[in-house]
């Protein structure tokens, strides 16, 4: 007889969420050895392998957990950094349940192997055990061949690499003084460990890339100078960096924040450690999240750690149609985050000096589908009530900042801002420039921008070496 399935999915440990709630720490501790062990002899090894073909950037995954069982740590890296350059990243805020993990064999029986809390795993343990591991492969020979990489986001990043990986000489331009771009501005430290960001982008470095900050492509020169100074190749991973709001009444009035700006001072400038760090962010003590994606859940989770009482999700739908992880859903409920379903704000209230004091919303409820496949949100007459807010955080989505299109002769782009370029390759219609990521989707997941700077890489080399 084949042995019994195990179906107990090893539980990942957590702080206690009346401790997390008010500190930046990372809220999952990862596995112990004995746990990932445990988790890794879950897999059965299927010959199909469905989990590769549900990963963006097609990891071998059964290889690498196979070498995690046999205690081979060293070769469970190299499997995972074969295919993946930020595998401590997509650990920790890759959608595993909606790609790999949904596609497993044992998602039938509604307990998929943990992957990215395995992939998590082995990448942690690189880090800490550096000394311990191989000197890296020798570089190729040099191509002769330069490319510019615009953004150092998950797109740019993985571009860079892989494109180092194959001889050519890559230079990487960062706007911020940082580089890790959404990784480092968007995410919060208790998702996602800075520490763990720079591990990457210096694994990067490692490859011979060379990154360079502060440098803002459309001011100190525009794509177009880039290709005439030399590089041979362009590719535009600079996300979506744009805000979108919600165009009623009251929405300038102080203590109303995008959340690109909110999560910009709390992570990247790191207001969460003020006065250690000099950017104050006031917070007052009933705050409205506007929005149900992870976005959403990553400002009001902050927010209630800067030392907001009572925080709110205003999310226009149900609970059934919220977009985010249902794991930040629930780490966002057991904190003591409030949701407030079903409701749309239509103006909001100022206070003295200018800053707000209320939000007036309607009720809503649910007709028929809509263009994304939700049943669409419809106001309910007479429903209208009023919340006493003193801060808000509308995280209704962003699109690409227009520099780039603006200033690139040539470059084609949707009335959404975003830059047309082929799926499949990342081609844009302009001459030896290639776009992936957010600024080809608008704002979607760091794996998805990987792959598409996977397959951009892959078409530009092809290009480069016909050239």
């Amino acid at each position: 007889m084949p042995p019994k399935l195990n179906l107990n999915r090893v539980d990942m440990p957590r702080q206690d969420p009346r401790v997390r709630a008010r500190n930046f720490r990372e809220v999952a501790l990862g596995y112990t050895p004995e746990q990932a062990l445990e988790e890794a002899s879950r897999c059965i090894l299927c010959p199909k392998r469905p989990c590769v073909g549900g990963c963006p950037v097609n990891i071998d995954i059964p290889d690498f957990i196979e070498a995690l069982r046999k205690g081979d740590m060293h070769q469970a890296v190299r499997v995972l950094k074969n295919k993946n350059a930020l595998p401590g990243i997509c650990g920790r805020v890759c959608p595993q349940e909606s790609q790999c993990e949904v596609v497993c064999t044992l998602e039938k029986r509604k307990a998929p192997v943990a992957i990215g809390r395995l992939e998590r795993y082995i990448a942690d343990w690189e880090r800490k055990n550096k000394a311990e591991l191989a000197p890296p492969a020798p570089p190729p020979p040099p191509t002769g061949k330069k490319v510019a990489v615009v953004g150092s986001g998950p797109a740019g990043l993985t571009a860079a690499a892989e494109m180092a990986k194959l001889g050519h000489a890559v230079t990487v331009f960062e706007a911020l003084h940082v580089a890790g771009g959404v990784l480092m501005y968007g995410i919060p430290e208790f998702r996602l460990p800075k520490e763990t960001v720079q591990g990457e982008v210096d694994y990067v470095k490692s490859l011979g890339v060379e990154i360079v900050l502060d440098a803002v492509i459309g001011k100190i020169d525009s794509v177009d100078e880039l290709l005439a100074g030399g590089y041979d190749v362009v590719f535009l991973g600079t996300g979506a960096g744009l805000p979108m709001f919600l165009g009623v009444p009251g929405e300038d009035l102080c203590g109303i924040y995008s959340a690109n700006e909110f999560l910009t001072r709390t992570n990247l400038m790191k207001a969460y450690l003020y006065p250690e760090y000099d950017t104050p962010l006031g917070m007052g003590k009933n705050v409205a999240v506007i929005g149900g994606g992870n976005v959403a859940m990553d400002s009001a989770r902050c927010a209630l750690r800067l030392g907001a009482k009572n925080v709110y999700i205003v999310y226009r739908r149900s609970a059934a149609e919220l977009p985010a992880r249902k794991e930040e859903v629930e780490n966002a409920m057991e904190e003591g985050i409030i949701f407030k379903f079903l409701t749309n704000p239509t103006g909001f209230l100022g206070g003295g000096r200018g800053w707000v004091s209320g939000m007036q919303c309607i009720e809503m409820e649910l007709g028929e589908p809509d263009a994304s496949g939700r049943r669409r949100p419809i106001p309910k007459p007479g429903s209208e009530f009023l919340m006493k807010v003193d801060t808000v955080v509308v995280a209704l989505g962003t699109s690409p900042n227009p520099l780039i299109a603006q200033t690139t002769v040539g470059l084609q782009t949707t009335r959404h801002g975003t830059v047309v370029a082929d799926e499949k390759t990342g081609k844009t219609v302009k001459d030896r420039v290639w776009a992936g990521g957010d600024i080809v989707t608008g704002a979607a997941t760091v794996i998805s921008a990987m792959g598409a700077g996977k397959r951009a890489a892959a078409d530009m080399h092809a290009f480069l070496m016909r050239k």
